[in-house]
């Protein structure tokens, strides 16, 4: 128990240390990105490289897991930091009203246009566009969407006049692109136009040292929005907080600080911790153990780090062997590491290569979005 509470409180420091880091905190303090982990410093030195660059960018994802933080950090430090970022959620809206506010339209375009109005591309001119759920997007907006990235135009509904504009595109989707492609609901050429530079976000449970710092961070900036005082985490629920699996991902750690603060009672909401962990068959302690056997029993807190990296590790390297039909050169440049270091790292945790079956064929080596977590 012992070791396993300095664990708790190495973290900790760490977090404390990250925050205060002059660049690291002022990413933070724009975009609320927070990388402790190696897997999120390896994301973070991916955004500032090519932040500069005017190209397309593909982020990959599940759900909750900060592709929306990520766009808006790689706005910031772009060119273009001084211009609007504007986001649109392309599975919130049905196709004829997502053509409509993506690219505008003119009076009398359908029932009830009675006035022209300017979509996001034209908002957004010189400035950055997020298109969230990009998969999502029906095929003949796809083909529209197409155009503006190769020709930098468009029409507005009901009009045959181009309008030029000049936008940056970030898309988002947690949908893997490959198998999207092969079902023919969504464009090769398209992918081919936004897979200028991809990022791939692993899931919070691929990368739990950030969960302390995350949460500081979202105790802080939820106690001043709601008017409460910061509530400390004690290391019997920040031990919970690591062994969760948080399948709702950063957006579902969130909720759950607001919750705290709002309750206020570290049994209840640790009860709920618990209980949540049980109906989604995984991560916390049963309900009826007591606190001192939720820190105990797991054993020492690095360790169990390090065996979830290795585990994740190893699950990302056998995906992407499947996705790339076992080509080591391939699957290397989907992990951004080296030929080398993938044959080491396939030596060092026994992938069994034999057992790879190739996943559908991909347009390139990012299609399917498997989680990064180097």
């Amino acid at each position: 128990m012992t070791n396993t509470v300095r664990s708790i409180d190495g973290l900790m420091h760490r977090s404390r240390e990250y925050v205060s880091q002059p660049q690291a905190g002022a990413a933070k303090s724009v975009s609320g990105f927070v990388a402790v982990s190696p897997a999120m410093r390896d994301i973070e030195n991916q955004v500032r490289q090519i932040a500069e660059f005017d190209i397309p960018v593909l982020l990959l994802g599940e759900s909750g897991t900060g592709k929306g933080v990520v766009a808006s950090m790689i706005h910031e430090l772009s060119c273009r930091s001084g211009q609007r970022f504007m986001k649109i959620n392309c599975a919130a809206l049905p196709s004829e009203l997502l053509e409509s506010e993506l690219f505008g339209y003119e009076a009398g375009a359908f029932t009830g246009a009675t006035k022209a109005k300017a979509g996001k591309f034209e908002a957004c001119h010189r400035g950055t566009i997020l298109l969230d759920e990009i998969a999502e997007m029906p095929i003949g907006l796809q083909a529209k969407l197409l155009h503006v990235l190769q020709d930098g135009e468009f029409c507005r509904l009901g009009s045959y006049t181009p309008t030029q504009v000049e936008v940056r595109v970030i898309a988002a989707t947690n949908t893997r692109i490959a198998e999207a492609i092969e079902a023919g609901t969504f464009r090769r050429d398209l992918y081919y136009r936004l897979n200028v530079y991809t990022i791939i976000l692993p899931p919070l449970r691929e990368r739990r040292e950030d969960i302390p710092a995350l949460l500081e961070h979202f105790i802080d900036h939820w106690s001043g929005q709601m008017g409460r005082p910061p509530v400390p985490l004690s290391n019997t629920l920040l031990a919970a907080c690591m062994e969760y699996s948080w399948p709702g991902n950063i957006r579902e750690l969130e909720n759950f600080v607001r919750r705290y603060l709002i309750i206020g009672n570290e049994a209840q909401v640790l009860r709920q911790l618990r209980q949540d962990g049980i109906e989604m068959g995984a991560g916390t302690a049963p309900a009826g153990s007591s606190s001192a056997e939720t820190v105990a029993q797991p054993g020492d807190l690095k360790q169990r780090i390090r065996r979830l990296k290795e585990g994740a590790e190893k699950t990302a390297i056998t995906r992407a062997l499947a996705l790339t039909g076992g080509n080591r050169t391939e699957a290397a440049k989907l992990l951004h590491i080296s030929v080398r270091a993938l044959q080491y790292k396939i030596r060092n945790f026994s992938v069994d290569q034999a057992g790879v079956r190739p996943e559908p064929a991909a347009p390139g080596p990012y299609a399917a979005g498997i989680g990064h977590p180097f």
